[in-house]
């Protein structure tokens, strides 16, 4: 049975998720990517390093967001949103958005050996060899959702 998600269904899938696929264009290209993220109720929050999708959103800030969860063919949910993509520069906000994907990782925490790194404003901010992570947001204006649930067959009795 295929059917559409309702708006509290939409809104489990998003929280609940932490793997999406972000979908944007630019100059005649399209690029599709997974990201991880946490979601605020309000807006996808994700962070990378510059490269194609943060040059691409930079250049278009409309983008797709896409986060699904399957059993297998036969059952799935998808949720599809749009929004508009801003890049969190302030300190403050950084370091709170690091501080959600922190808080996100301890709950899907896959062993007792498994600890997320250490979250400070120091190494938040450090500078190393390696590049400063972008941190953004996507805001999220319109949103879809569908499902497909294998039917249950009556078992036949004599």
């Amino acid at each position: 049975m295929l059917g559409v998600l309702n708006k509290e269904e939409i809104e489990d899938l998003l929280t609940n998720g932490s793997l999406g696929r972000i979908g944007c264009s630019s100059k005649r290209t399209t690029y599709i990517v997974p990201v991880n993220y946490v979601y605020d109720g309000k807006a996808v929050i994700a962070h990378s390093v510059e490269g194609s999708k943060i040059f691409m959103m930079r250049e278009n800030p409309n983008v797709c967001f896409e986060v699904e969860e399957i059993v297998n063919n036969q059952n799935w949910k998808s949720v599809i949103a749009w929004g508009t993509y801003h890049e969190i520069t302030d300190e403050h906000e950084r370091y709170e958005a690091m501080k959600l994907f922190v808080n996100r990782i301890m709950k899907l925490k896959v062993s007792t050996t498994a600890h997320p790194p250490e979250l400070s404003e120091e190494r938040l901010n450090q500078r190393s060899n390696s590049v400063r992570a972008v941190i953004y947001r996507i805001i999220l204006h319109e949103k879809t959702g569908r499902f497909e649930q294998e039917s249950q067959a009556s078992p036949i009795t004599n």
